[in-house]
């Protein structure tokens, strides 16, 4: 139960199974950067980024959103989704670590150092990222599969906000830009481009 499109990899085009194959490794990637703050814990809120709840929230969000980001990557693999008992557990346990990082990531939005604007939007993708997987999971569980394929797409689109946010963060770093006020804009433009782009793909499709 993550967010894959209706085809596997196997019928995508070659451009179109590299595509997401990149996006997998960088969900990879980035999961794997962000479980230092698993093995190392931070002590303070200078080190939980500056947020004052970020003990023990951030690990705690850190937690979920990397079991998404790892487990939602693998979904993309054929063999796993046409293995239907390994993909339902997969997807159960995927549901869990957003919603896990999805409660831990609006608690961590209210005390956001940047301000109102950063706390509407990342509490807004928190929010969003919930609803759409719990959408997703109850289509799935009253046997909507086509509903719960729309549902999941939306819901992977926002779990890829932690690659777009990456992103953005060291171009603003390497041009040198405002951080503040660009960070503010990087708490939307993480996700709602993304989720744009998944409706037009849902609707497309």
């Amino acid at each position: 139960m993550t967010a894959l499109p209706p085809m596997t990899l196997q019928k995508m085009s070659w451009p179109a199974r590299i595509g997401w194959l990149l996006i997998a490794l960088m969900c990879l990637g980035i999961a794997g950067y962000a479980s230092k703050y698993l093995i190392h814990p931070p002590r303070t809120a200078e080190e939980a980024l500056g947020n004052p709840l970020g003990v023990p929230f951030l690990v705690i969000h850190v937690a979920g959103a990397v079991t998404a980001l790892v487990l939602g990557s693998l979904q993309f693999i054929p063999a796993l989704r046409r293995a239907r008992s390994p993909h339902r557990w997969v997807g159960r346990v995927y549901v869990l670590g957003v919603l896990v990082g999805g409660a831990a990531g609006l608690i961590l939005s209210t005390r956001s150092f940047a301000g109102p604007i950063a706390t509407a939007g990342f509490g807004g993708l928190a929010v969003l990222w919930i609803v759409f997987t719990l959408l997703g999971w109850r289509a799935a569980v009253q046997g909507r599969f086509a509903d719960h394929r729309r549902w999941m797409i939306r819901s992977w689109a926002l779990t890829l906000a932690a690659v777009t946010l990456r992103i953005y963060l060291p171009l603003v770093q390497v041009a040198e830009l405002d951080f503040l006020p660009w960070y503010q804009a990087i708490s939307f433009l993480c996700w709602v481009p993304n989720l744009l782009l998944a409706e037009v793909w849902v609707r497309w499709r």
